[in-house]
C-alpha cells in the first residue's frame, strides 16, 4: 500500500492533526464537489455538513475546481448527458451513454450506474415478496460482471479512490468480506477524505481485535472513523472521548457529531442525556430526519406520548415517505398498543428500504406483542443479516424462543446478545433465567450476581438471586440478597411500585422469626401489612410474635443472624444509608 499512501500524502491529505482548520475546510469542500460529480450523494452531504460547521473561507482561499484532463474533455458531453439521466434515477440509460468512456470520473459513473441499476431491480423484487424471504433468494445480477471488470482494473492499478470504493462495495455484496476490507483500506489510503469508504469499513469490522490489525492512513479523517466504529462496537466511553476531542478541535457546530453523541448516550441507556441532546439538535436543525427514529425510541421508552405524537406529526409534514418517519409513526402506534398498525408502518419503512436495520428489529417486537412468533423470528433474522452487531435482534430471538419453550436455542441467542453488550444487565438476567430453566444453577447465580454488579437496570437480579438461594435452602444468602434489594429500591429516592418488595419483606420476616429475632421480625411483618398480597401473613406473624413474647420466650442470642435491617426501617421512613457491598465470594467464583 506504499504507493497509494504516498499519493495521499502528496495530495496534502496526510495530516492527522486539526491545527489548520482552513486547510481541512478546503479539503472538505473539494471532496464534497467530487463526490457529487460521481453521484455519491451521502458522502457529499457528510463532507458538506462538516464543512458548514467550520468558519467560512475568504474568496482568495476557496479551493480551485478539479483539474480537467484530456480524457475528461473527450468524455465531457457523454458524462454531462449521462449524469442528468443518473440524477433522475435512469441508471440503465446513463450507463448506455457512458460505454467506452476512459476518464476516471465517467468510468466510475458508468460502473456505479450499472451497480445501482442492479440494486434497484433487486429491491423492487424484494418489495414484492416481503414475506418470509430467505437470504440470497433475490440477487443483484450485475455484481459478478462488475467484479470481473473492476478486478482487472484493480490488478492494473488503474482504479482511483472512488473506483476502489465501488470495487469494495461489490465485493462486500458478494460476501467476500476479507477482500472487501483490504480494498476499503486501500481506498482510504488513496483518498482519505471519502467518508463512504470509511463507513463501509465500519460495517465490516466486528470487534476491537480486527481494528488493531488494520493499517489505516494517518489522517484527521481517521479520528472520525474511530469515533464512529467505537460507537458501533458499543465502546461508548472511548467514542465519547473521541467526539469530545473533535468538538474541542473546532467542530462544535457539527450536527453530525452532536447526533452521534446523542446516539452514543442512547446506546448506554443514559436516556435523559440523550433526550436533551436530541432536543438541542432539533432546535439547531429542525427539518432533520436522520436519527429521529432513535429519538423516537427514547420517547417510547419514557412513554412520552405527547412528545412522540408531536414528532410523528412533524416528520410527516416534512417527508412522510422516509424510513425514519415510518419508524417514528410505528413507535407512536406501538406506544398506543395498536400493534397491527405499528407493524404496518414498519413494513412500509422496509418497502422504502429493505436494508433498514431499525425497522426489522422493531417489526420483530411488534410481532412478539401480537404473539406471532414465526413472523417475529423472521424479522429478527433479517435484522441480523443486515447487521450482525444488532444486539436487540439477538435478544429478541432469545425472547421468541423463550416463548416457544426452547431453552437451548434461547441460551445461544442471549449469549450472542450478551457478547455484544457485556455490561447490559438485561442480557445477564435473561441468561440467568435461561440457565435456571436448564437447571444450571451455579451459572444462573453467576449471571444474576454479575447483572447486579454492572448496575441492574430493572432491579430484578437480586430478587432472582435470593429466590435461587431459597430454592437451595441457603437462607442466610437469600436474606442477605433481600436486604440489599430493599435498600437499593428505597435508596433510589423514589418509592417504586415493586411487586417483589412485599416478597422480600415476607421472606425476611419469616427468616428473622426462625432466628427468634422478634424486633427485626416484627419490623418486617409490619412492612408486610402495607402490601395487599402479604397483609394477612404479616398480621398472622405479628400475632405469633406477640404470643411468644407474652409466653416469655426470649430473643435468641445463640443463633447469630448476620444481617440486620437498619433501625430506620421499623419506623415509616425508608432507609437511605447503604450497607457495604455483600460478600458473595463463597457463592460466585
Amino acid at each position: 500500500l506504499a504507493g497509494p499512501c504516498a499519493v495521499g500524502m502528496a495530495a496534502g491529505l496526510g495530516c492527522s492533526d486539526f491545527s489548520d482548520l482552513r486547510e481541512i475546510k478546503k479539503q472538505l469542500l473539494s471532496v464534497a464537489e467530487r463526490s457529487r460529480e460521481r453521484g455519491l450523494q451521502h458522502s457529499g452531504k457528510w463532507a458538506s455538513e462538516l464543512a458548514f460547521a467550520l468558519d467560512p473561507l475568504p474568496l482568495s482561499e476557496l479551493p480551485p475546481p478539479p483539474a480537467v484532463t484530456e480524457e475528461d474533455a473527450r468524455d465531457l458531453d457523454a458524462y454531462t448527458l449521462a449524469k442528468s439521466y443518473f440524477d433522475l434515477k435512469e441508471y440503465d440509460r446513463a450507463a448506455y451513454f457512458l460505454r467506452g468512456c476512459k476518464s476516471q470520473k465517467a468510468y466510475f459513473l458508468y460502473m456505479y450506474s450499472r451497480y445501482l441499476s442492479g440494486e434497484k431491480k433487486k429491491d423492487d423484487e424484494t418489495v414484492d415478496s416481503l414475506g418470509p424471504l430467505e437470504k440470497g433468494q433475490v440477487k443483484n445480477e450485475a455484481l459478478r460482471e462488475l467484479r470481473v471488470e473492476l478486478s482487472k482494473k484493480h490488478k492494473a492499478r488503474e482504479l482511483d479512490g472512488f473506483g476502489l470504493y465501488l470495487y469494495g462495495v461489490v465485493l462486500r455484496k458478494l460476501d467476500l468480506v476479507k477482500e472487501a476490507i483490504d480494498v476499503f483500506v486501500e481506498a482510504a489510503h488513496v483518498l482519505p477524505l471519502h467518508w463512504g469508504a470509511w463507513l463501509e469499513l465500519c460495517n465490516l469490522i466486528t470487534d476491537k481485535e480486527m481494528l488493531k490489525f488494520l493499517s489505516l492512513p494517518d489522517t484527521w479523517m481517521k479520528e472520525f472513523f474511530l469515533a464512529h466504529i467505537y460507537t458501533e462496537l458499543q465502546l461508548i466511553e472511548e467514542a465519547l472521548q473521541k467526539y469530545q476531542s473533535l468538538i474541542d478541535a473546532g467542530f462544535s457546530k457539527s450536527s453530525y457529531i452532536i447526533s452521534q453523541i446523542a446516539v452514543a448516550y442512547h446506546n448506554i441507556r443514559d436516556i435523559d442525556k440523550a433526550l436533551s441532546i436530541f432536543n438541542e439538535l432539533r432546535k439547531q436543525d429542525p427539518y432533520r430526519i436522520e436519527n429521529m427514529d432513535t429519538f423516537s425510541n427514547l420517547l417510547y421508552v419514557r412513554s412520552m406520548k405527547p412528545e412522540l405524537s408531536y414528532l410523528a406529526h412533524n416528520l410527516c409534514e416534512i417527508d412522510k415517505y422516509r424510513v425514519e418517519t415510518c419508524c417514528v409513526i410505528g413507535n407512536y402506534y406501538s406506544l398506543r398498543s395498536q400493534h397491527e398498525k405499528a407493524a404496518l408502518y414498519f413494513q412500509r419503512a422496509l418497502k422504502l428500504n429493505p436494508r433498514y436495520l431499525g425497522a426489522w428489529t422493531l417489526m420483530g417486537h411488534e410481532y412478539m406483542e401480537m404473539k406471532n412468533t414465526s413472523a417475529a423470528i423472521q424479522a429478527y433474522r433479517h435484522a441480523i443479516e443486515v447487521n450482525k452487531r444488532d444486539y436487540r435482534a439477538w435478544y429478541g430471538l432469545g425472547q421468541t424462543y423463550e416463548i416457544l419453550k426452547m431453552p437451548f436455542y434461547c441460551l445461544y441467542y442471549y449469549r450472542r446478545a450478551h457478547q455484544l453488550r457485556p455490561n447490559d444487565s438485561r442480557m445477564l438476567v435473561a441468561l440467568g433465567e435461561c440457565y435456571e430453566k436448564l437447571n444450571q444453577l451455579v451459572e444462573a447465580k453467576k449471571c444474576y450476581w454479575r447483572a447486579y454488579a454492572v448496575g441492574d437496570v430493572e432491579k430484578m437480579a437480586l430478587v432472582k438471586l435470593a429466590k435461587l438461594h431459597e430454592q437451595l435452602n441457603e437462607s442466610e444468602q437469600a436474606a442477605q440478597c433481600y436486604i440489599k434489594y430493599i435498600q437499593d429500591i428505597y435508596s433510589c429516592g423514589e418509592i417504586v411500585e415493586h411487586l417483589e418488595v412485599s416478597t422480600a419483606f415476607r421472606y425476611l420476616a419469616q427468616y428473622y422469626f426462625k432466628c427468634k429475632l422478634w424486633d427485626e421480625a416484627s419490623a418486617c411483618a409490619q412492612k408486610c401489612c402495607a402490601f395487599n398480597d402479604t397483609r394477612e401473613e404479616g398480621k398472622a406473624l405479628l400475632r405469633q410474635i406477640l404470643q411468644l413474647r407474652n409466653q416469655g420466650e426470649t430473643p435468641s442470642t445463640d443463633i447469630a443472624a448476620p444481617f440486620f435491617l437498619p433501625a430506620s426501617l421499623s419506623a415509616n421512613n425508608t432507609p437511605t444509608r447503604r450497607v457495604s457491598p455483600l460478600n458473595l465470594s463463597s457463592v460466585t467464583p
